[in-house]
């Protein structure tokens, strides 16, 4: 199954650099990546950190993004906010009509913890698109 449009969450700097190196070697048949940055709302909480600062971090990231991918295929990000990060990441997907979501699981991170998280597990258990873990890139 060839995906045409995938929606790549990505949480930092680092993220997003590893993802996109995942990525690369499987665009022959992608005309299109959205790359999303979800900013956690605490809902109701104290937030992690100040709105601002989030916004400009998130921008950062996004651009992280366009310069790995912006040369090899059609590249389009967007911020988004939400309490719950795994649902919030498959309404983007819907947003945007996109094929799946490809993401790279490292130890640690915001991607892994989707997957393992209960509203995560429940989400990819029966998602509206295809969930795709990107392999480790060959070095």
């Amino acid at each position: 199954m060839h995906f045409r449009h995938l929606l790549i969450p990505v949480a930092s700097e680092a993220d997003a650099t590893v993802t996109c190196h995942a990525l690369s070697g499987h665009l022959d048949d992608v005309d299109r990546v959205t790359a999303v940055h979800v900013i956690e709302k605490a809902g109701g909480a104290i937030d992690k950190a100040p709105l601002e600062k989030r916004k400009d971090d998130s921008a950062d990231i996004l651009e992280a993004v366009e310069d790995a991918l912006d040369d090899r295929v059609r590249v389009e990000t967007d911020r988004y906010y939400g309490t719950d990060v795994a649902e919030t990441i498959f309404e983007a997907a819907d947003d945007v009509d996109a094929d799946a979501v490809a993401f790279r699981a490292r130890g640690g991170s915001r991607i892994a913890r989707l997957l393992a998280g209960d509203v995560s597990t429940r989400l990819v258990t029966d998602p509206a698109v295809p969930v795709v873990s990107l392999p480790e890139p060959a070095e």
